[in-house]
């Protein structure tokens, strides 16, 4: 007979001492039965909820949703909030925050009785830091992804809640946008409960989590409104109180295979540059090794199979109806490493049935919209340590191009000059910003897809060739290179790139060069002074001091790997 697993949560409520006594008694003032603390699985739900971050509004009701699973199951549901994350609100970056988040995930789990965590996840970095935070414990958990908006139309046109945004000084500008315009398009675009409805880094991040076995198939391409993610909500409740009876932990789920299929799944779709750095750290945490390079070399040849923006047409709801991330897993399957998902079953298994309904949105393998549209990695004098691009959200006439750079020290120099009609720019010349790289900013902003010049505009010019050590929001478009690194904060080639410089991009043979002598680097590096610090104290300090460069995912030193789940020493 199989011996019947000792719960975690035991070490708690199972002891007839005194501080068994203790931690029974306080829970009682909530009314719980004795049952509850008789070798019930204890299932924490950890609920990024906040009026603050209006893309997880909705989680408070879908955490009642995940209770009436677990219960159902057999198990015991106590909701805990964590630091919530919300994009289009929090200042300077939630990047900045996203490691801080995850500290808060991996102390509350740890420190608390819990058997077996349900992360509700939304808004870009909830997932990603959730996850990190979850993956440094090592219990069974399960994601319950919050689910994109419907789609939002503006007077007939279909409008991506985020790719909007990029459109805004274009809109001005060119259309001669007023402010009554804004406001009505303003509710058209966020016109539901629910994240960002285009292929932008929340539903990137909802599709990586499916991609790498973390919640139930089909789960991530629900829109929030729809009450089938009520359904599979609940269903999450039930399936983690099994898993916990299986002892099905993050690290028998997040394997290497696991992180393959990630990349692949993030080619296919469209997906945000964004899935680096997070999968980067995701991957640190549960100790396996992924590199800069693998991204290229797994991911860079998979064809774009989905036809949504911010590199095609459609939004996340024509997604879902088309059949959803399943029907793109079932193409990729020859690609898929045959990997453990959250439901007990492989990868490959969960997806045979899976039909498309709509090949204007969902392509097959066989002719898909792109041939060749992974994120490509670009190394160089100017990027020693790498640096990324997005070629399905390009353009091609730029992807091989040398140009002169305009140099941007700061944002602030940015703002302050880019519409000056006496810059010296062209549609040839190259952006170059500095200074929002981890360290430089801190916290590695979505600035790379810096808005072009009022004055190239006005004569139709839509794309540049911009280059940074920021980020780019998965949401938008155009021929940027990010995550440069070394970042030009910490002295590397970017910071000594001056106005007038040549440089030259050539994604098919994966280069970024600063057409300047050796001779000539030297002297500036020898020259150049490293920037005051932006903090003095506090969090932001301790970022500044501890932050990995972009390559690396951009975690604290310190926070890299994990501590387990034990907790030896108790409160009295």
């Amino acid at each position: 007979m199989a011996k019947k697993k000792v719960l975690r949560s035991s070490e708690w409520f199972g002891g007839k001492d005194k501080m068994g006594f203790v931690h029974r008694s306080w829970l009682r003032n909530q009314g719980y039965p004795d049952d509850y603390f008789k070798g019930r699985p204890v299932i924490g739900i950890c609920n990024t909820w906040s009026e603050l971050t209006p893309c997880n509004g909705h989680l408070r009701d879908f955490a009642e949703v995940v209770k009436r699973g677990v219960l159902e199951a057999g198990g015991v549901p106590l909701e805990f909030p964590v630091m919530s994350l919300g994009e289009t609100l929090m200042r300077p970056t939630t990047m900045l925050f996203r490691n801080l988040a995850s500290m808060d995930t991996e102390e509350s789990i740890r420190a608390n009785p819990l058997d077996g965590i349900v992360l509700l996840t939304g808004c870009d970095k909830t997932t990603p830091s959730t996850i990190m935070g979850a993956c440094s414990v090592d219990l069974p958990t399960i994601v319950v992804p919050g689910g994109p908006m419907l789609s939002g139309r503006f007077r007939g046109e279909k409008m991506g809640s985020g790719s909007m945004n990029w459109m805004i000084k274009e809109k001005q500008k060119k259309d001669g946008y007023t402010d009554e315009d804004f406001t009505e398009a303003e509710v058209c675009v966020a016109r539901s409960i629910g994240h960002c409805n285009t292929m932008g880094t929340a539903s990137t991040m909802a599709t990586m989590t499916e991609s790498l076995g973390l919640c139930l198939p089909g789960f991530s391409s629900i829109p929030a409104a729809d009450a089938r993610k009520k359904l599979f909500a609940q269903l999450s409740g039930r399936r983690i109180v099994e898993m916990v009876k299986e002892d099905l932990r993050l690290s028998k789920v997040l394997t290497r295979a696991a992180f393959e299929n990630a990349i692949v799944t993030n080619a296919a779709v469209g997906g945000s540059t964004n899935l680096i750095i997070h999968l980067t750290a995701i991957a640190g945490r549960i100790g396996v090794a992924l590199k800069l390079e693998d991204f290229d070399v797994i991911g860079s040849k998979i064809p774009l199979l989905v036809n949504l923006k911010p590199s095609g047409e459609h939004l996340m709801e024509d997604f879902f109806y088309a059949g959803g991330l399943p029907v793109v897993l079932k193409e990729l399957t020859p690609l898929l490493r045959d990997t453990k998902t959250v439901n007990g079953r492989n990868i490959t298994d969960n997806y045979n049935e899976a039909v498309c309904y709509d090949c204007d949105v969902i392509y097959p393998f066989e002719k898909p919209l792109q041939p060749a549209a992974g994120i490509a990695v670009l190394k160089g004098n100017l990027c020693k340590n790498g640096a990324v691009i997005k070629p399905s959200a390009a353009s091609e006439h730029l992807m091989k191009h040398t140009g002169k750079a305009v140099v941007f020290e700061s944002m602030e120099d940015y703002h302050e000059r880019i519409d000056d009609p006496h810059l010296a720019i062209d549609k040839d010349s190259v952006i170059v910003l500095k200074g929002v790289g981890p360290k430089g900013y801190p916290g590695m902003p979505e600035v790379g897809n810096v808005d072009l010049p009022e004055k190239l505009l006005l004569e139709g010019i839509t794309d540049m060739v911009r280059i940074s050590d920021g980020r780019m929001s998965g949401t938008a478009a155009g021929t940027v290179v990010l995550h440069i690194s070394p970042e030009s904060t910490v002295g590397g080639t970017l910071a000594l790139v001056q106005n007038g410089d040549l440089i030259a991009l050539d994604v098919k043979n994966r280069s970024l060069a600063l057409l300047v002598s050796e001779e000539e680097l030297s002297r500036r590096k020898a020259n150049w002074e490293s920037p005051e610090p932006v903090a003095l104290r506090g969090y932001a300090k301790m970022y500044i001091d501890h932050v990995e460069q972009a390559d690396k995912g951009a975690d604290l030193d310190f926070l890299v790997g994990g501590s387990g789940s034990i907790v030896d020493r108790d409160l009295h």
